[in-house]
């Protein structure tokens, strides 16, 4: 490769999209861009480094060896580019993984952090699993996400940040027939002999199944096999409803028709929230995220073991960094 006296950002971006996603398609989308001006500035940025970067054919695109030695140095360029604006104020819109439409908590800290940097656009996204978002956080197509970082694999904790914000109490979503559903709480021993949905077989959410593994173990509580992956509030209602199996979940979960949400008790299982980000992350409005998670979660003492409490002794020691 010659190496330019200058190259324009965009097209470094434009590189660097590509190659994540490997589709000139879906990298369009992600920049917002027609695919014939994404492709335009890639083959500029091919012609002004006097190298070809990716292999191009009807089924697929990789990158040719040139490309894979320009990526690591295009990222650092593109991240201290993002550094510069955020240290001068201008930084780009903070992208914040909520999970699901309608889940309180994440939703309370995203809300004070636009009250405290009303000056930075913060922009939610809904990924529905920590372990997805994790993903995506390394990707640096996402910037921040809230879920159980103990259950996430050890090569995904390694490149992140955490913070503690929340042992969210649990529920269980009952048919409103269900013979349990006239309980207002439900003891886990009453559970026994049911089975229990918990997102089995859901690549976004694993870390969610592995905690229901854990409650459930000793107690005679089944875990539901793998359903089919239902995409939107509609179709999760409707796979729900005809395998009328109980959902594991938690006391703030979105209300479904001919369901109840019954707290659950002796003990109290608890979910434990953090506030996750890519290690090395610079942006101003990140500052007012981890503040507000703070600031909201001494409100609402989210972070005050109730009696009878229970998580995963893994998940205790994350926490412990609170």
């Amino acid at each position: 490769m010659s190496a330019p006296a200058h190259l324009d950002p965009r097209l470094l971006r434009a590189f660097v999209t590509v190659a994540d996603e490997l589709h000139f398609t879906r990298a369009a989308a992600r920049l917002y861009v027609a695919q014939q001006a994404l492709s335009r500035d890639v083959r500029r940025l091919e012609r002004e480094l006097g190298s070809e970067l990716f292999v191009r054919t009807t089924r697929r695109v990789t990158l040719t060896a040139d490309g894979e030695r320009l990526l690591p140095y295009a990222r650092a360029a593109l991240q201290a580019q993002d550094d510069l604006l955020a240290a001068a104020g201008q930084a780009r819109p903070l992208l914040v993984d909520l999970n699901s439409p309608g889940l309180r908590t994440p939703r309370r800290v995203l809300h004070r952090a636009r009250e405290l940097a009303p000056a930075h656009e913060l922009m939610a996204r809904y990924e529905s699993g920590l372990t997805w978002a994790a993903g995506e956080l390394l990707a640096g197509r996402l910037d921040a996400s809230f879920g159980r970082f103990a259950g996430l694999a050890p090569a995904l904790r390694s490149g992140l940040d955490q913070q503690p914000v929340r042992y969210e109490p649990m529920a269980v979503v009952l048919p409103e027939d269900h013979p349990l559903a006239s309980l207002p709480e439900v003891p886990l021993a009453a559970l026994s002999g049911e089975t229990v949905y918990a997102g089995a077989g859901n690549p976004r959410t694993p870390e969610w199944t592995d905690f229901a593994r854990q409650l459930f173990q000793g107690r005679g509580i089944a875990l539901a096999p793998p359903a089919p992956l239902a995409v939107g509030e509609e179709e999760f209602q409707r796979v729900m409803a005809r395998t009328r199996h109980p959902i594991l979940a938690v006391v703030d979960f979105p209300a479904m028709p001919a369901t109840v949400l019954r707290p659950l008790v002796q003990p109290v299982p608890l979910s434990p929230v953090s506030l996750v980000w890519r290690k090395g992350l610079i942006h101003p409005a990140l500052s007012a995220l981890r503040r507000a998670a703070a600031v909201v979660g001494a409100e609402e003492s989210w972070l005050r073991m109730p009696e009878e409490g229970w998580i995963p002794a893994s998940d205790s020691v994350v926490m412990a960094s609170a």
